[in-house]
């Protein structure tokens, strides 16, 4: 099977993304920043107001509404700040094998992605995973890197998603 597609630095934060918001361990960590600041805002408080000897309640009340906006507004500044750190990345160095033109064959044995300048090859074994959303495919070769498949570039989605699905079926288990 032979697929000709073009990555964009869109396709690829888009990848970022999805990753993160899949991610058990961003998902954690996202939690704790996003409900144990609150409460270090809330007992914070507590120690101003003791300190500067103000009433307890009204910086209370200032620092709830603190807390709620933090919890409600958090994940929205925690994903735009990958989406920042991503584009940083990406403008740091060269990225041709990454970004651009993609020639990708998948064989009975193995998926070969050729870029202008550069060719991987990966047998099925070495897929550690297989994910999509609505407008990706995404075949995991690593815990934090995969091969990215924009649907816009494929004639037959359910084909391939069927292709794909059925060579990881043909894996080994490790």
């Amino acid at each position: 099977m032979e697929i000709k597609y073009h990555l964009t630095e869109e396709d690829y934060l888009h990848f970022n993304l999805f990753h993160i918001k899949n991610s058990k361990t961003t998902s954690r960590a996202l939690s704790m920043q996003r409900f144990l600041t609150p409460i270090f805002f809330l007992i914070l408080s507590y120690i101003l107001s003791v300190f500067l000897d103000e009433p307890f309640l009204g910086l209370f009340i200032i620092f709830f509404i603190l807390s709620i906006l933090w919890i409600i507004f958090y994940p929205k500044y925690f994903y735009s700040l990958i989406i920042r750190q991503v584009k940083k990345m990406i403008k740091e160095g060269r990225n041709d094998g990454l970004l651009g033109d993609h020639h990708m064959i998948m064989t009975e044995e193995e998926i070969v992605d050729s870029t202008a300048n550069s060719e991987t090859k990966v047998t099925w074994s070495g897929i550690e995973m297989f994910k999509e959303d609505d407008d990706y495919f995404y075949l995991y070769n690593s815990s934090v890197s995969a091969y990215i498949l924009p649907k816009r570039a494929l004639k037959d989605v359910e084909e391939i998603k069927n292709y794909i699905q059925s060579k990881k079926e043909d894996v080994p288990k490790r």
